[in-house]
C-alpha cells in the first residue's frame, strides 16, 4: 500500500550533529509528498532506532534495504554515510557522502558530513578534486562556513580568498577577524554589546517578524521567512534558531536538531538566545525519546534570563 508521506517527518527520528543553517541552498531541502511504501517506512524507522542505540551494523543493513526500495534516494545515502562514519568504516562512508553531495552539491549538511569523514582519515577536501564540483560558489561558501564552525580560521580565510570581494566573503571575513581577536585578547573585560539595531534595519525587521510568527505558532510561514533571511544573513544566530524552531514545530525534528545545534556555533555572548536554543533542543530530543539529551540541554539553561 502506498500513501502520501512527508519524508522529513520521518527524519524526525534522526540524531543529527550540528549546524546551523548558514546559508541554505536556494531551493528548499525538503521533499514533500513523496510516495513511500509501508515497508519502506517501517524499515526506515527501525534503521533509525538501531542507529540511535549505536547498533550500527544492523542500522546499515536496514538502510541498505531502504536503498533497494528507493535506489535514487540521496537521503538514504546521507544516512548510510553518517552511519558508516559512526561505525568508523570511513571508506564506505566517504563513497556514500560523495554520492549525496553529487546529488545536491549546494547542500550544507551533505558537505559538512563529507568534510568530517575526510578529516577523520587525516585528509582534506582537496584530495577529492576532480570528483567534486569544488568551483561551485555555494559549495565554497558552505566550506568556508564549515571551517569557521570548526575554528579553523586559516582554512576558512583561504577559501574566502578564492571567492573575491563578495558580500558573503566580507561578512565572514570580519567574523573570523573578530573571533581571532577574541581568541588572542588577554583580557577579562566584559565584551561590549553591539548597538541595538535601528527600526529600519532589515535584520531587526526580520527578527520582529519571526518573533510574531513564533508567537502565533505559524511554523510554515516562519520557516519561509527564516530560510530567506538566512540566504541574506547566513551568520545571524537568531535566524538559525528561528529556522530550527520552525522545523521543530512542523515535526521535522531531525533537521531541527541539526540546525539548532549548529546555531550554537554562530552564537556570541547572547545568553538569552542560547537559552531559547537549549529549550528548543530539549523539546526536539524529547520528541524522539532521547531523554538524556533533553535533560542535558535543560541543564544548560541559565536562570533569570
Amino acid at each position: 500500500m502506498k500513501k502520501n508521506f512527508n519524508f522529513w517527518a520521518v527524519l524526525a527520528l534522526f540524531l543529527g550533529t550540528g549546524y546551523t543553517i548558514y546559508a541554505q541552498e536556494e531551493e528548499s531541502a525538503e521533499v514533500y509528498l513523496e510516495e513511500y511504501t509501508d515497508e519502506f517506512q517501517e524499515t526506515f524507522f527501525e534503521a533509525v532506532k538501531q542507529k540511535s542505540i549505536q547498533n550500527y551494523d544492523k542500522a546499515i543493513n536496514l538502510f541498505l534495504e531502504c536503498k533497494q526500495l528507493d535506489v535514487s534516494s540521496d537521503v538514504i545515502d546521507y544516512q548510510l554515510a553518517k552511519t558508516y562514519f559512526l561505525d568508523k568504516q570511513y571508506i564506505q562512508a566517504q563513497e556514500y557522502a560523495i554520492a549525496t553531495l553529487m546529488a545536491k552539491s549546494e547542500d550544507f549538511w551533505y558537505l559538512e558530513n563529507l568534510v568530517n569523514i575526510i578529516e577523520a582519515q587525516g585528509s582534506s577536501i582537496e584530495s577529492l578534486k576532480g570528483r567534486l564540483p569544488l568551483e561551485n560558489s555555494k559549495l565554497k561558501e558552505n566550506l568556508a562556513l564549515i571551517y569557521f564552525k570548526q575554528a579553523k580560521y586559516g582554512k576558512a580565510q583561504k577559501v574566502l580568498k578564492e571567492m573575491g570581494n563578495s558580500k558573503f566573503a566580507n561578512e565572514l571575513g570580519l567574523k573570523i577577524k573578530d573571533s581571532l581577536n577574541k581568541k588572542n585578547k588577554d583580557s577579562t573585560a566584559k565584551p561590549v554589546k553591539e548597538d541595538t539595531p535601528q527600526e529600519d534595519d532589515p535584520v531587526s525587521q526580520n527578527v520582529a517578524k519571526m518573533e510574531e510568527l513564533l508567537g502565533t505558532s505559524d511554523y510554515g510561514a516562519l520557516e519561509k521567512v527564516a530560510e530567506e533571511a538566512l540566504e541574506a544573513y547566513p551568520l545571524q544566530a537568531y535566524f538559525h534558531y528561528a529556522y530550527g524552531a520552525a522545523l521543530n514545530g512542523k515535526s521535522d525534528t531531525a533537521k531541527a536538531i541539526e540546525v539548532l545545534e549548529g546555531a550554537l556555533d554562530f552564537l556570541f555572548d547572547d545568553d538569552a538566545l542560547a537559552n531559547k536554543i537549549y529549550k528548543e533542543l530539549s523539546k526536539a530530543y524529547t520528541k524522539i525519546g532521547n531523554s538524556s539529551k533533553a535533560t542535558e540541554y535543560l541543564n544548560k539553561i541559565k536562570p533569570g534570563l
